[in-house]
């Protein structure tokens, strides 16, 4: 062992352990479990051992060392590759898929993780040989809280207000308040959906969000995650029964209709203030200036 032997653990561990952390077994139950916890715990731990290894490098002078980073960015973007194409094969055997927007979400993040594990392991290894332990216990927390800050994203509830509304029909129009779904025709099916269907309002904050939630990708993910977890009242074949959100054109309210399994309208109201805001469907039209302002 040399002088760099415990801080490369240090660093090596805490990487590590965050990574650990960053494992969420929630609803959407990705990636399976064990299996896929096994091969990113190991990427995990490349990404620790890499940012662990960084300053002992610089400090010896060896800076082709550092290098391998560059290396290891190519190879977590394949990260993302392979969760992308992994999940949109599973989106085609679901009953409501997650979206292509969902998808991409999802497997960003996989990759974003792992430069934070490499984040977390440089700055403890860092303060371990700068200062001592107990000064790298500190910083491993504080970069951790940073990391985390970073790793959860905002959500629905935050730019939205949900509330339940009244499903039914006029004539063959099928209505979530006063918002249009869609014809059905078949008292059949129109006896159903009254028995079993729930309908909930997503009233936007501001301009903003009211772009945000009209986003095609957007409204996708909330009736993914209202499927996984009230589960749905349909089959293959069944297109009256397929979960449906709908734009009120004048304001830009969005009706949600769907008919679960647990008809839990509470539950419904949770899940979908929780469901994450995806970046690729974040807009800011408030922020666009005009040309020419200011200027004489």
């Amino acid at each position: 062992m040399n002088e760099y032997t415990f801080s490369i653990l240090f660093g090596v561990t805490v990487g590590t352990l965050s990574r650990i952390y960053m494992f969420r077994t929630d609803y959407r139950q990705y990636p399976t479990y064990p299996h896929g916890m096994v091969i990113h715990l190991a990427l995990g731990f490349i990404a620790a051992a890499l940012g662990a290894l960084v300053v002992p490098s610089i400090m010896e002078e060896e800076f082709t060392a550092v290098t391998f980073l560059t290396l290891a960015a190519s190879q977590f973007r394949e990260v993302r590759n392979m969760e992308r194409k992994t999940l949109n094969e599973m989106d085609s055997l679901e009953l409501v898929p997650r979206g292509a927007s969902y998808i991409e979400g999802i497997a960003v993040t996989f990759e974003g993780r792992n430069y934070l594990v490499i984040f977390i392991s440089f700055v403890s290894s860092l303060a371990y040989l700068s200062i001592n332990l107990w000064a790298a216990c500190i910083a491993a927390f504080l970069a951790f809280l940073v990391a985390k800050k970073y790793m959860t994203g905002s959500r629905l509830g935050e730019i939205a207000e949900v509330e339940q509304a009244t499903v039914s029909f006029d004539g063959a129009g099928l209505y979530v308040d006063n918002i249009y779904i869609m014809n059905i025709g078949i008292p059949v099916r129109q006896q159903e959906i009254l028995k079993h269907g729930l309908g909930f309002v997503i009233n936007p904050k501001n301009f903003d969000a009211r772009s945000t939630i009209g986003n095609l990708g957007q409204r996708q993910a909330i009736l993914h995650d209202l499927a996984i977890s009230l589960g749905v009242y349909r089959d293959s074949g069944t297109p009256a029964l397929v979960p449906l959100i709908k734009r009120d054109l004048d304001d830009g309210r969005i009706g949600i209709f769907i008919l679960p399994q647990n008809k839990s309208a509470d539950l419904a109201m949770k899940v979908i203030s929780q469901v994450p805001t995806l970046e690729n469907a974040i807009r800011m039209p408030t922020e666009t200036k005009e040309k020419g302002s200011g200027q004489s």
